[in-house]
Formats: structure tokens, C-alpha cells, sequence
């Protein structure tokens, strides 16, 4: 539906180009518009991003919390520093190179 609308949309501009003498500011409300919705797209597909990966989050540390070997330092791994990030990395790496 918005894909359709977004052409729709796109052909009344280019209709409408003769009529404004294919001006600068028929080329202005296009270049504007564009750049407006591209803008706010970004913090959609942001905000979109940033619940999905709550939700993953929220369901490994269930998974993790369930699972009896599981160390359960290892919820909110999320909320840690990169430096804490890189020190938990090197250890898994040693436990993986051992075996």
C-alpha cells in the first residue's frame, strides 16, 4: 500500500511538471520531500531494529536462565562495557581452543 502510494505520489509530480514549467521549485518539492521521508525512515527502521533486538535479548536470557549449565553472568551481557565484552570473549575463545 505505501509503495503504491509513493508512486502515485511520484507520477502527480511529474505530471504536474509541465505545468510548472519543470521549474526549480517543482524540482525543489521532490528533492525536499525525498530527503524528509528518508529522514524519518531511518528512525522507523531504527526504532524497529532496537525493539526486535529487546525482544531477542529478553528471550535468550529465558533460555539461558532455564538452561541448568548455563552461567547466568551471562544475562545482560547487552548493558556491558566493550572492554568487559572483549575479556568474556577471549575467555570463551580459550574454552573453545581447549576443547
Amino acid at each position: 500500500m505505501t509503495f503504491a502510494i509513493a508512486v502515485l505520489l511520484i507520477l502527480v509530480w511529474g505530471a504536474c511538471g509541465p505545468i510548472f514549467k519543470y521549474s526549480d521549485t517543482w524540482q525543489l518539492v521532490i528533492n525536499t520531500s525525498t530527503t524528509i521521508i528518508t529522514f524519518l525512515m531511518v528512525f522507523l527502521i531504527q526504532n524497529s531494529q532496537n525493539r526486535d533486538s529487546a525482544a531477542l535479548h529478553i528471550k535468550l536470557d529465558e533460555l539461558i536462565r532455564v538452561q541448568t549449565e548455563a552461567k547466568n553472568s551471562m544475562m545482560g551481557l547487552e548493558d556491558k562495557e566493550e572492554r568487559e565484552l572483549d575479556e568474556i570473549k577471549k575467555e570463551f575463545d580459550k574454552l573453545a581452543a581447549d576443547g
